[in-house]
């Protein structure tokens, strides 16, 4: 039994284009609501949450109309095309939306005679007040922005266990984490390029159109590539030669036991602790970083993605010998110290302290990351796996929602400079308390005959 990693590598382009989509999205958007149109941190915290709202809702939705559809391209495909290229169409156009804003924006700034940052959101602000129609049309493109991705994303994460043998499933998972950070990681080198987080008022549709190229290239690679179809159908023959098809498997059917139910509301209500720490860090560092501190956000970040990449085949190698509930409670901890330290940085502090801070926050956040969903995915079913995807998605994606808004409204009232990074490493910690209950989900330390094979976390 061994993993095909060039197929692995292929499915996993899908979510290449949406990571590579989602480090564009959280980078610039919370940029321009707050320094285009002026609108306060809990505003545009409450705008940022949206696309978790819709998640919550059109996730599962969307995962479970991909079962049903039968079509010579397969289950998931369609759902990837029509999805992409709205997503693709819809973005370039919030930006000219956007720049309709700054043409206008410029004018007023023209009779402003200080350049300071608060007076110059108070003036776009009183401008967006004054004439609301350009917000509008910028929410209502975003929304269609964000139906489009969501139409996709289940069906993109539901192609890997699709077309993987179960027990080569945590394997491939890491790979297509790997493939998803190679996408957000060449984002971030866009904003460098750009200088994203230099301009606070830049047109961002060079920008954005470049990010849609990378998003294309991906999308291209996978219609080229991926025989979705028939590599189901190979796999299905392969899990009844070796007797691992789900319908024979044993265990399999029938409802929870006690202990299971109480492990998977555990790892959910973990899940939600982290993501409301990791995400109120994440969808807001480019204000922070570009407002408060002064510094790059976008090489800081690439950092914390090579970190990751780098951590994947240890933290596999170490769950693979103490099980993936330990391993997770050492990310946990890692990705807390890293937020805490996180929060002694000043503006004062040179950059360069930051950078090893945010590698231990990617490891931190690569170590739960590659553990966390086969944990969820391994209490499931016969026939649930689907199912319990949307419970580990609906638990992320609140969390996401809860996040931006509890955050914003925290900042506005005792400011981002002390209440950052606590909140952070505040929610974080709480997930280790939840976690450290778990009792099912996990797996068999197993020794490996390979650094890749410890990848395979499942029993």
């Amino acid at each position: 039994m061994k993993l095909n990693y060039k197929r692995t590598l292929l499915v996993g382009m899908a979510f290449f284009l949406i990571s590579a989509f989602w480090q564009a999205y959280d980078a610039i958007i919370p940029l321009i609501m707050t320094n285009h149109f002026g609108l306060p941190q809990s505003v545009s915290g409450a705008v940022m949450s949206v696309d978790n709202v819709l998640a919550v809702f059109l996730l599962p939705v969307f995962g479970a109309l991909s079962d049903k559809v039968k079509s010579r391209f397969g289950r998931r495909t369609p759902f990837i095309f029509f999805g992409t290229i709205a997503a693709v169409v819809s973005f370039i156009a919030l930006t000219f939306i956007d720049n309709y804003q700054l043409a206008r924006l410029a004018m007023e700034f023209a009779s402003v005679s200080t350049l300071e940052t608060e007076v110059l959101r108070s003036v776009a602000l009183k401008f967006t007040l004054a004439n609301p129609l350009p917000l509008v049309g910028f929410i209502a493109t975003l929304l269609v922005l964000l139906v489009s991705m969501a139409t996709f994303r289940s069906p993109a994460v539901a192609l890997m266990p699709d077309v993987t043998l179960k027990p080569l499933r945590s394997k491939a998972n890491a790979i297509i984490n790997l493939t998803g950070t190679a996408g957000g990681i060449i984002v971030l080198a866009l904003g460098m390029v750009f200088a994203t987080s230099k301009n606070l008022y830049m047109e961002y549709t060079g920008y954005v159109v470049a990010v849609c190229a990378v998003m294309l290239t991906g999308f291209i690679i996978f219609l080229l590539s991926v025989k979705e179809k028939k590599w189901a159908e190979e796999m299905e023959a392969e899990s009844l030669r070796l007797g691992l098809s789900e319908t024979e498997a044993e265990g399999k059917g029938g409802k929870l036991s006690r202990g299971e139910f109480t492990s998977l509301m555990l790892i959910l209500a973990s899940v939600a602790l982290w993501y409301i720490g990791y995400n109120s860090i994440t969808s807001k560092y480019s204000v922070y970083a570009t407002n408060i501190l002064g510094f790059d956000f976008n090489f800081t970040l690439i950092i914390a993605q090579a970190a990751a990449i780098v951590s994947y085949i240890p933290v596999g190698l170490v769950a693979s010998r103490i099980g993936r509930r330990k391993t997770i409670l050492a990310g946990v901890l890692i990705l807390a110290t890293a937020f805490g330290l996180g929060y002694f940085v000043t503006p004062s502090t040179p950059e360069l302290i930051m950078y090893p801070i945010f590698i231990l926050a990617g490891i931190g956040w690569a170590t739960i990351n590659v553990n966390s969903f086969p944990m969820v995915v391994e209490l499931a079913k016969h026939g649930d796996v689907g199912k319990y995807t949307g419970y580990y998605y609906t638990a992320s994606m609140s969390a996401q929602i809860v996040a931006p808004i509890l955050s914003g409204f925290l900042y506005d009232i005792f400011g981002m400079r002390h209440i950052f990074f606590s909140f952070g490493s505040f929610f974080v910690l709480c997930a280790f308390v939840t976690m450290f209950f778990v009792r099912h989900g996990d797996s068999i330390p197993l020794r490996k005959k390979s650094a890749l094979e410890n990848l395979d976390v499942d029993d």
